[in-house]
């Protein structure tokens, strides 16, 4: 299986992304939560990837490597 290049900042992008929804699920309405995590959004969304590499962002992103 190929290994998958995700830059060292995407991954700290979604774990960024993956603190602030789960901050916006404990503390629902948020207004400042709610911007950060479309600001995280559009730029996890600006990187072209495929549904492979963003299955491995993710996993790389849970798992702290």
């Amino acid at each position: 299986m190929r290994r998958h290049s995700i830059p060292d900042d995407l991954v700290q992008t979604q774990r960024a992304w993956t603190a602030t929804y789960r901050q916006l699920a404990d503390q629902p309405g948020r207004t400042e939560l709610r911007r950060r995590l479309l600001r995280l959004s559009q730029q996890l969304a600006a990187r072209p990837m495929s549904p492979a590499e963003r299955a491995e962002l993710r996993r790389r992103a849970r798992s702290g490597g």
